[in-house]
């Protein structure tokens, strides 16, 4: 998918500060809890059709209700956690593997797409999300006539003088 945004100098600043935050959040804001769990940031398939652009995020484990998606100007925030289950801290882990805690994923979206008929569906750890594209942004086909409108109108002139 090819998308094309206005360069915007302090968008970089502002993607910095973000990971600057969030890793003092993460890391020193949250207290013991922050130590026993990791951020992570699940993988995303984001693909594009004639009539939507769709996202897939593999979020396996994780309930529904810890799951938030929203969009604000242009912009999809998907903000989960995955959670540490309490009860098996008795049982000795040998090796953990899986990640816990929370992730935020963000998505500049295009302008083609109608922001108020997204749709998001939850099944078997896959989240997928539908952003329908505008009306206007759907490819059109246009009709390619042959010769030049001059010779055209020339023609209909001639035959219209002759006829008078």
């Amino acid at each position: 998918m090819t998308v094309l945004t206005r360069w915007d100098p302090f968008r970089e600043f502002t993607t910095l500060q973000d990971r600057m935050n969030r890793l003092f959040r993460d890391n020193y804001g949250e207290g013991q809890e922050a130590l026993s769990t990791s951020t992570f940031a699940p993988p995303v398939d984001v693909y594009e059709d004639e009539h939507n652009v769709t996202l897939k995020i593999e979020v396996p484990g994780i309930d529904e209700k810890d799951i938030d998606v929203r969009i604000e100007n242009n912009l999809l925030t998907v903000h989960g956690e995955r959670k540490f289950e309490q009860e098996e801290k008795e049982e000795n882990f040998r090796r953990v593997e899986r990640q816990y805690g929370s992730f935020t994923r963000s998505f500049t979206l295009p302008t083609t797409v109608n922001a108020d008929q997204a749709q998001a569906h939850y099944d078997k750890g896959i989240l997928k999300i539908q952003l329908a594209k505008k009306a206007e942004a759907k490819p059109k086909q246009i009709k390619v006539n042959v010769g030049s409108e001059k010779a055209l109108e020339g023609k209909e002139v001639k035959s219209a003088s002759r006829a008078a």
